[in-house]
């Protein structure tokens, strides 16, 4: 499998170095040879690559998170943020019939179990990763669904490739 990410053209380049640099390991080089032969400058991180490889297998070939604050809410929140997103909003409490970033973030705060300190950054990225997206017509619409009508009956239709295409 590091022999085909090695050599293929359409994988993301820090793959293929790190496939290239694991595969120079193997035969014997040192980390300073193989970090070279993968077009890196550093033996040291070609080192903890290998050690990581050695632990975790090929997800070692993935880059982890790259700077930048620690990321905070997790799976829970995510998932929570999504459901308080599928709720309907209340005219009365919420002040809105559709959910906008600032009003979903006020509900996320001001819930008893909610998330006191949620950012409107944080909410969309929840959802963009979701896939929904933020109209022109003040909406929220799920990428790779759309409704048509079929034969006067409005029908909720899937991408299948939706995922592969958003990649």
């Amino acid at each position: 499998m590091l022999e085909q990410l090695s050599r293929a053209q359409s994988e993301p380049a820090s793959h293929v170095a790190r496939s290239k640099a694991l595969l120079s390991v193997a035969d014997g080089e040192t980390y300073t040879a193989a970090a070279r032969a993968a077009g890196r400058r550093s033996g040291d991180a070609v080192s903890q690559l290998v050690s990581r490889f050695n632990s975790e297998g090929l997800a070692a070939i993935e880059p982890r998170h790259g700077g930048g604050p620690p990321i905070v809410y997790g799976v829970g929140e995510r998932k929570q943020i999504l459901a308080e997103f599928e709720r309907p909003p209340d005219r009365e409490k919420n002040g809105t019939a559709t959910w906008s970033l600032t009003t979903l973030q006020q509900a996320l705060r001001e819930a008893p179990d909610g998330l006191p300190e949620v950012s409107t950054h944080t909410v969309w990225c929840v959802l963009h990763d979701a896939g929904w997206t933020w109209q022109k017509d003040r909406t929220w619409c799920n990428t790779g669904t759309v409704t048509r009508k079929r034969k006067g009956v409005a029908v909720e239709v899937t991408d299948p490739e939706a995922e592969a295409k958003k990649n």
